[in-house]
C-alpha cells in the first residue's frame, strides 16, 4: 500500500515557484565565478608585465650634489622637461661601433618637452660641437668632474657622467629638467627592430664602412642595424656636417613617432608589448621616473597628434674663433629656452615671410667657381638658417656666371623662401624634374645671404613630425 507521497527522480527537473529563481541565483554565481577569475587573470598578467617592465630598466641615482643648489624654478608645474642623451659607449656590445674610448660621451642631447595640458610637445636638439660657458661639476665614481670653463657641450658627459650633462644644460638654458633617459647603440637598435623598421628616404646610395652603412637610393624601410649607421654616419650625407646629422636624426625620430602613433603599433598586443620591451631594454633613467610615471605619462597623451610634436635645433651659428665649432646665436637661442621654460608654444613666433618653411626645404648644392671649398662653406650658411643640405658637389662645367636656383613644378612654391635669403640668383624651371628639392648653382657672381633680422624666429620653430623626408 503506498501512502501517496512519491519521491520524484533526482533527474527530473524540479517544479513549483521557487524554481526558477534557483536557476537564475546558480548562473548567477557562476557568471561571478568566471568574472572574478578573468579579473584576477588578467590583473596577473598586467603586474607581471608591469613587474617585468620595470625590471627591465636601469636607474641611476642623482642628488642635489651632482645638480647643483641654484636650478632654475619649475615655473609650469605640471609640464615635463626629460633630458634625452643617446651614449657612444663603445664597451661590451657596442664595441663594433669603433675603437674602445676612455669612458662614454653623448652622440646625441636633446630635451624633449611635454606641455601641461598634454596637447604639444618640443623636441630641443643641442649641437654636440657647440661651445659653451660650462659649469663646475663634482668628481665622482670614475668621472674626474669638471672645471668651469669654455668648452663643448659634450665633453660634461664625459667629465661627470649624466648629473653634469642634466646641470650644465640647466645652466645654459635656465629650464627646470625633471628626468633623463639615456639610451646606447644596442638599445636603439631593439627599438627600431621592435617596431619592424623604419621609412626613410634617401637622395643617393650611401656606402660609408665607418657606420657600418650601404644602402641603395630611395625609400625604403631600415631595420635596427642600418638605423643606428643612418643616424650616426656624418661624412657620407650632406655636407658631412653633425648638423647635417642632428637634422637626419630629428627626421628619422619623426618617422618613428608616426608610425607608432599611426595605430599599427597600438592596436597589436604583441607588437605594442615587444616595442615596451624593447625601449624599458634600452635605457636608464633617474629613479623617479618608473614605469608607472611612464604610463601616466602616456594616458595623458592619447589626443595627442603628430601635428603638434615639433623638432627644433638650438640656433647657431659657426664660431669665428675656434673653427668647426658652433655658437649659439643670439636673441634667438634664449628665446626659444624662454618658451620651454614658460610652457608655451612656438607657434605664434615670427618667422621668415614665405608660405614654406626654411626647415621644410632641401637643397642640393652645386659650385660652379674654381673656388675651392665654397660650396661647403654656402651649406653651412644655408644650414644656420634652417635648410637641409642633401649634397654638395661641382657642376659638370665651370665656371658659372651666375648664380641660379633650379626648380621643377614641385618645387615652385619653395623657391620664395630661398631666393628672399640670397643677395641676388636667376631662375630656371625645369618642366620635367618630378622633385621638390630645389638645386642651388653657385655662380661667380655669388654674393652670399642677406643680413638675418633680429626678429626672424623661423629657426626656433622648426618642424612637425609629421614632415615626410621621402616627400616627392
Amino acid at each position: 500500500m503506498s501512502s501517496g507521497l512519491v519521491d520524484a527522480p533526482a533527474s527530473e527537473p524540479a517544479s513549483g515557484p521557487g524554481a526558477q529563481p534557483r536557476r537564475r541565483r546558480r548562473w548567477l554565481r557562476w557568471v561571478l565565478a568566471i568574472s572574478v577569475t578573468v579579473v584576477l587573470l588578467v590583473a596577473g598578467v598586467a603586474v607581471g608585465v608591469l613587474a617585468k617592465l620595470n625590471g627591465n630598466i636601469k636607474h641611476e641615482d642623482l642628488t642635489s650634489d651632482d645638480l647643483g643648489t641654484t636650478r632654475p624654478p619649475k615655473v609650469a608645474g605640471t609640464a615635463m622637461n626629460v633630458l634625452v642623451v643617446g651614449s657612444d659607449q663603445r664597451d661590451g656590445k657596442n664595441a663594433k661601433y669603433g675603437h674602445s674610448i676612455a669612458g662614454e660621451r653623448t652622440d646625441t642631447i636633446m630635451l624633449m618637452h611635454v606641455s601641461s595640458k598634454r596637447d604639444n610637445a618640443m623636441v630641443v636638439s643641442f649641437p654636440r660641437d657647440s661651445l659653451v660657458q660650462l659649469p663646475a661639476c663634482r668628481a665622482t665614481g670614475a668621472f674626474p668632474g669638471q672645471r668651469a670653463h669654455l668648452g663643448m657641450i659634450n665633453e660634461s658627459f664625459n667629465s661627470g657622467g649624466i648629473g653634469c650633462t642634466w646641470k650644465t644644460i640647466e645652466h645654459l638654458t635656465h629650464i627646470r629638467i625633471d628626468h633623463f633617459v639615456k639610451v646606447d647603440f644596442t638599445g636603439f637598435k631593439g627599438i627600431v627592430n621592435a617596431l619592424g623598421g623604419v621609412e626613410v628616404c634617401l637622395p643617393q646610395r650611401v656606402d660609408d664602412k665607418k657606420a657600418l652603412l650601404h644602402l641603395p637610393a630611395g625609400r625604403q624601410k631600415l631595420n635596427g642595424e642600418q638605423a643606428l649607421g643612418y643616424v650616426r654616419a656624418r661624412y657620407s650625407f650632406g655636407d658631412g656636417s653633425d648638423i647635417g646629422r642632428i637634422q637626419r636624426q630629428q627626421m628619422f625620430i619623426a618617422s618613428m613617432v608616426k608610425q607608432v602613433m599611426s595605430g599599427e603599433t597600438l592596436t597589436d598586443p604583441a607588437k605594442l608589448f615587444g616595442l615596451l620591451d624593447a625601449a624599458t631594454k634600452a635605457v636608464t633613467t633617474d629613479r623617479d621616473l618608473t614605469t608607472g610615471v611612464m604610463k601616466d605619462l602616456a594616458t595623458s597623451l592619447q589626443g595627442l597628434n603628430a601635428g603638434k610634436i615639433r623638432f627644433i635645433t638650438t640656433p647657431w651659428h659657426y664660431s669665428l674663433t675656434q673653427p668647426g665649432r658652433v655658437e649659439w646665436t643670439q636673441p634667438q637661442a634664449n628665446r626659444l629656452f624662454q618658451i620651454v621654460a614658460k610652457d608655451q608654444s612656438v607657434e605664434g613666433v615670427k618667422g621668415g615671410q614665405a608660405k614654406v618653411g626654411r626647415s621644410k626645404i632641401q637643397v642640393e648644392l652645386r659650385n660652379g667657381t674654381w673656388r675651392g671649398g665654397l660650396g661647403t662653406q654656402v651649406a653651412a650658411f644655408l644650414e644656420q638658417r634652417g635648410y637641409h643640405v642633401t649634397k654638395i658637389g661641382d657642376t659638370a662645367r665651370k665656371p658659372y656666371a651666375k648664380t641660379t636656383v633650379l626648380y621643377g613644378p614641385n618645387g615652385e612654391t619653395r623657391v620664395p623662401t630661398l631666393t628672399g635669403d640670397l643677395l641676388g640668383a636667376s631662375l630656371r624651371e625645369l618642366p620635367k624634374a618630378r622633385t621638390n628639392q630645389l638645386v642651388l648653382v653657385i655662380g661667380d657672381d655669388w654674393k652670399g645671404l642677406k643680413e638675418l633680422r633680429p626678429d626672424d624666429g623661423e629657426a626656433i620653430k622648426g618642424f612637425d613630425a609629421t614632415h615626410d623626408s621621402c616627400a616627392t
